[in-house]
């Protein structure tokens, strides 16, 4: 690939992603104006982020199947068209139950959309830089969470025009797509080379992640997003309630306080790029997990505002596994099956992961915001040991040449 097209690549795949954090984060500053608009507990409330995750979930396999046999710009194009449409038509959402159905739909565009990106870096980076490369397009999800935090301010309490703007405005990214992304070499030279053994292109299928060498590292690695997904969604759908309600922050204040902590986050993605070249993909996944399983506990312990303000963005710096994910699941499975493998694992994930805003509203309800971010941490922890049972995947990648043999790993 030529070597403006992977920068052209990297910078457009930024702005995708953070327009996609932008429609996912959204939701969190815009719950307490929905909730009291209609009349929702918080039970109700975290069943609005639990069917967005549900549809990223299933965004797992219908847009991995999609990109690996279809191409990764169209499943892109999809992606994107169905969360701009249906974030947009949130501004006339008549009712509770319609506003449910279509978060969930919405999810399965923006469940997809990290999929194809992260295939795109990794089939268009060489693997000396892949780490760096996917964690700055990643990087792009806490910049799209300090955007929302930043627009919410501006536009709340009229929840419906903040999401009729933010879904429009991805608009601009989609057309980027349609008229200058180009599709990936690695998979047009992968679906030519099958094309002229057997004639035609076999179909893929997720049924494939679970045979040979592929079944043991589809499962962990599966696990290991369920227990980063429950900690993160557990706790960043509700953050902005708990800086409100238990610790006294008014609207502003919670605005500042987000954008603040998701700079940590930016930040943190970018540093952890760099260790994941330099230490290794799975080293850098169990420090990240480790930092925040020791870390978001003791934020939901601290009471005095200008300790929140400073350890927001400090455990948030540690809160990069999903740029981590990117780069590391992408290497675990080869051209023909990338991006139904990774995005299985790191979407199914997500799904499963889905009722943890729930089981945190109900945990507020009971125990308080606090008590569901002590349990997050330690489920973080969980998640950091199951890494262990995973390879250390090579820092270059035999799929890329050799498209019918599996990334080289050692234990």
């Amino acid at each position: 690939m030529k070597r403006g097209t992977k920068w052209f690549i990297l910078i457009g795949s930024f702005v995708i992603y953070l327009f996609d954090a932008l429609e996912i984060a959204v939701l969190s500053f815009a719950l307490p104006a929905i909730s009291a608009e209609l009349g929702l507990t918080p039970l109700a409330g975290g069943l609005l982020a639990t069917a967005t995750l549900l549809g990223m979930g299933c965004s797992s396999v219908i847009t991995g199947w999609l990109a690996d046999n279809r191409g990764r710009r169209l499943a892109l194009i999809v992606s994107m068209v169905v969360f701009v449409a249906l974030t947009s038509a949130l501004f006339v959402v008549p009712n509770y139950g319609v506003f449910v159905a279509l978060r969930f739909l919405a999810g399965i565009g923006l469940g997809g959309v990290w999929s194809v990106l992260s295939t795109y870096i990794v089939e268009s980076w060489p693997p000396s830089q892949r780490g760096r490369a996917v964690a700055f397009v990643l990087a792009a999800y806490p910049l799209g969470g300090a955007s929302a935090a930043l627009i919410a301010g501006f536009f709340m309490p009229d929840w419906r025009l903040l999401f009729l703007v933010t879904g429009l405005s991805a608009l601009v990214p989609l057309l980027m797509v349609v008229f200058f992304f180009p599709e990936s070499k690695a998979w047009l030279v992968e679906r030519a080379a099958r094309s002229a053994v057997v004639g035609r292109p076999a179909s893929v299928t997720a049924r494939e992640l679970f045979t040979g060498p592929y079944r043991r590292r589809t499962i962990i690695a599966t696990l290991v997003a369920v227990c980063a997904f429950i900690g993160f969604y557990g706790a960043s759908t509700w953050l902005p309630s708990y800086l409100s309600s238990e610790r006294g922050l008014d609207p502003r204040q919670v605005s500042f306080f987000m954008t603040v902590l998701n700079l940590g986050m930016f930040l943190g993605y970018l540093a952890f790029g760099w260790v994941a070249d330099k230490i290794g993909r799975r080293n850098a996944i169990i420090l990240s997990l480790a930092g925040t399983g020791v870390l978001m506990p003791l934020y939901g312990l601290v009471t005095h505002q200008s300790v929140l303000l400073w350890m927001g963005p400090l455990y948030a710096f540690f809160m990069t596994f999903a740029g981590l994910f990117g780069s590391y699941l992408g290497e675990l499975y080869p051209t023909r099956i990338r991006t139904t493998g990774a995005g299985f694992c790191f979407n199914i994930g997500r799904g499963i992961a889905a009722f943890a805003p729930l089981a945190m509203g109900g945990i507020a309800a009971s125990w308080g915001f606090s008590s569901g971010l002590i349990l997050s941490g330690a489920v973080f922890l969980l998640g950091a040991c199951l890494m262990f049972f995973l390879p250390q995947t090579h820092t270059a990648a035999v799929a890329e040449i050799h498209p019918d043999k599996e990334p080289a790993t050692h234990a």
